[in-house]
């Protein structure tokens, strides 16, 4: 017995050696060899780390991010440069820091050509690279799109009256194209970037989030939508061979240290953000790592995970080192900024260096943190003398690292641009933005009482009370004139509110301080075409068209269009089409000419003839996904009316409204239709939406005139009586701000 079981005992030992041989093998080939399956970066844009579950919260569930989590390294205290999407994408994809890729903001900035991004430099090994983007601000014009073979950052058809952080597309659809875009690759040795725009606000997650705050329940939403894209990896048996990056951009302020979104300030809400990675292989997962790093360490550690080369020129450094054993990343500070207040409102900019306890912020007021003690930074300890010498250690190596940095100032204007801003009466305007030192214009931490205010009138504007809105916002200039995005903002409520004169000179008030801005020019010729003012109108329309840029397609184009209407306007048949040619030559995804040929028709009453050409209009620009054009479906929806095909006239008046819905003409030509064809109650329903959504004197008198055209002269008078009120009373900010200046008059006269 002794003999065959010493045989088999043999056997067993033989075939275990073979077995640990070969495991010791396998683990030699997948350290050696270079990555194969698809390397995956994931942005969920505007995340805060400490609202995912992985790191601590307790109020939404996230299983696809757990899983992810679980199956790879979590890094406890990553960091962004900028808590904006452009400049923090801009320094994730170039590992360098936002003053070395100049892009610092999300407008009026672009990622320079070439500069070699991370998917360049894969592409040099081989790899086939795809980008699909969720918002507009990433857009492939900001040049986030260099590198790439395949980039879809085409967003739905919008409208104008639409902002750029509002037009965005649903995750689940730029996830669609992901899995579309890998299902067609010959080979798994792919690099694929997925940003996802969701918790972005306006925080409107889908229905069956419902239960979550709206933040969260956007954050629940992203996750499904990671989760999908997970399965379909697993499905085609990629997951276990990819590599998978997840982060987010930024953060978001949710109210903390007085900021709700994000921009101003650099606090932990703002800056720090989520950042897993899933080795293929599943090479170090479960593993936390309190590390200080940041955004620029990405690019640098997908490089070393794909044994490519890294760039001298990356200030970033590898991780790589921390994914594959329990060591530690030398001491590195991160450097932040946020610049939003200084090109925007003319504010301090701040910038930030963050270590592995403390928090420095140079500001007007400095401030700084012990992070240890007091994470949420409720506590300034900068005039702490014991902290006096982490005070000027890191006040020096911030100085040191932008030592010669400057904010970059827009282009000057042109002499001829120049002599027709004087003609228009823009007398001394800036061309520039001020290099005065941060320290001698106003801290952002000053102005909370101002951002206060402004929430609240944008709480107003939300609500359609557009009298208090424009009162709360006219307060805020009259403390700080200079804040272009407040005047932006006013003069578009004015034009919504049908105040075109107040429109026309906040417009100008912009012009005098950006006067390389083709918006306000814009707003401005809009306005002078309600108020009839047609030479006017060309004129700003013109120099809109002549200080759009090269890049700035949206804004030439847009100018030309604005010129073909107001051509039309003038009874110019040759000037509207050589106009609407030009604005299809600045945007070929306009069909701006075929449009206009349709109005020429239809105000010649030729509608069997114009209906054909409004369908062809509408049907480019859904294929094109462009912007959409005012009033397009409404004049298709009205020339079907008269032609009595009215099932198509409704479709076309929905659609009108999806895109304008304050466009009154076409409510009450839906609800018009509504009563012809028998359905009272939707007609009735239509019209006191139309009040609601668009509370003008020009909206009440056509609800009134419907309804006098409808029998209900009772109705009608209802309507002009609520008018006269609505118009006769001031809001209650106003009365707010006029008793603030009656009572300083009596003060004065009293002597007080």
């Amino acid at each position: 017995m002794a003999r065959p079981f010493r045989y088999t005992f043999i056997l067993i030992l033989a075939a275990l050696g073979t077995s640990l041989a070969a495991v010791g093998g396998w683990r030699y080939a997948r350290a050696s060899a270079p990555v194969n399956g698809p390397i995956i970066l994931i942005s969920i844009d505007t995340l805060r780390a400490d609202h995912l579950p992985v790191y601590g919260y307790k109020k939404v569930k996230t299983p696809a991010i757990d899983s992810l989590a679980a199956d790879g390294a979590v890094f406890e205290r990553a960091y962004s440069h900028a808590p904006q999407t452009l400049p923090a994408h801009a320094s994730l994809l170039s590992g360098r820091l936002p003053f070395e890729t100049g892009v610092r903001d999300n407008i009026g900035f672009v990622v320079k050509s070439g500069e070699r991004l991370l998917p360049q430099m894969l592409r040099e090994r081989g790899y086939t690279t795809g980008g699909i983007v969720s918002a507009y601000v990433l857009r492939k014009e900001t040049g986030i799109n260099q590198g790439f073979d395949f980039f879809d950052g085409d967003m739905p058809p919008g409208s104008p009256e639409l902002t750029i952080g509002q037009v965005q597309r649903d995750g689940a659809e730029s996830e669609a194209i992901a899995e579309r875009w890998l299902d067609q690759q010959r080979t798994p040795r792919v690099f694929l970037f997925l940003h996802l725009y969701e918790p972005h606000k306006p925080y409107s997650p889908p229905p069956q989030y419902a239960e979550y705050e709206p933040y969260d329940g956007e954050i629940a939403y992203a996750d499904a939508i990671v989760g999908r894209l997970i399965q379909h990896l697993k499905s085609h048996q990629l997951y276990d061979r990819s590599t998978i990056v997840l982060l987010s951009d930024h953060g978001e302020g949710l109210g903390d240290h007085g900021e709700q979104e994000h921009g101003l300030f650099v606090y932990d809400e703002a800056i720090h953000v989520p950042l897993i990675v899933k080795q293929a292989g599943g090479g170090g997962s479960g593993r936390r790592i309190r590390d200080i790093v940041q955004h620029i360490d990405v690019a640098p550690t997908i490089l070393a995970l794909a044994k490519a080369p890294i760039p001298g020129n990356l200030r970033g450094r590898s991780l790589k080192p921390v994914l594959e054993s329990a060591g530690r990343l030398s001491d590195q500070a991160v450097y932040s900024e946020a610049l939003y207040a200084r090109y925007h409102f003319g504010w301090s900019e701040l910038t930030a260096l963050t270590d592995e306890r403390y928090r420095y912020i140079k500001a007007p007021k400095e401030e700084l943190y012990d992070l240890d003690r007091d994470p949420h930074e409720r506590q300034n300890i900068v005039e702490d003398r014991g902290r006096a010498q982490t005070t000027d250690a890191l006040r020096g190596a911030l100085g040191r690292l932008v030592a010669g940095v400057s904010i970059a100032a827009p282009a000057d204007v042109s002499a001829d641009d120049r002599q027709r801003l004087q003609a228009l009466g823009y007398v001394g305007a800036q061309t520039e933005v001020t290099q005065a030192p941060g320290d001698t214009l106003p801290d952002p931490k000053d102005k909370r009482q101002i951002l206060d205010t402004y929430r609240e009138a944008v709480q107003f504007e939300g609500d359609r009370n557009w009298g208090q809105a424009i009162a709360l916002l006219r307060r805020i200039l009259r403390e700080d004139p200079g804040m272009i995005d407040v005047w932006d903002q006013l003069a578009a409520l004015s034009i919504r509110a049908e105040r075109y004169d107040q429109a026309l000179d906040a417009y100008r008030h912009i012009i005098e301080l950006k006067p390389t801005y083709s918006t306000p020019y814009l707003g401005a010729a809009a306005a002078l075409l309600k108020l009839k003012k047609l030479d006017d109108a060309r004129a700003h329309a013109e120099l809109a068209a002549s200080v759009a840029t090269e890049r700035d397609t949206r804004g030439r184009a847009s100018a030309h269009e604005l010129l073909a209407k107001i051509a039309l306007a003038r009874r110019d048949v040759d000037g509207a089409r050589e106009e609407a040619k030009l604005a299809r030559e600045a945007n070929p995804t306009l069909p701006l000419p075929i449009y206009i040929e349709a109005r020429l028709l239809y105000d010649q009453g030729k509608y069997a003839e114009a209906l054909p050409l409004f369908q062809e209009a509408i049907t480019e620009l859904n294929r094109k996904g462009t912007l959409q054009i005012n009033e397009l479906h409404f004049y298709a929806a009205d020339t079907l009316g008269r032609l009595e095909r009215y099932p198509e006239a409704e479709h076309e008046f929905i659609e009108e409204l999806k895109y304008f819905p304050q466009n009154s003409r076409a409510r009450a030509g839906l609800a018009m239709l509504y009563q012809a064809s028998g359905r009272p109650d939707a007609a009735s329903k239509l019209l006191d939406e139309m009040v609601r959504v668009t509370p003008t004197p020009d909206t009440y008198a056509l609800a009134a005139r419907v309804w006098t055209m409808f029998g209900n002269k009772q109705q009608a008078a209802a309507l002009r009586a609520q008018a006269r009120r609505a118009l006769t009373s001031p809001p209650v900010a106003d009365r707010a701000a006029l008793a603030g200046v009656v009572s300083d008059r009596h003060d004065r006269r009293s002597g007080r």
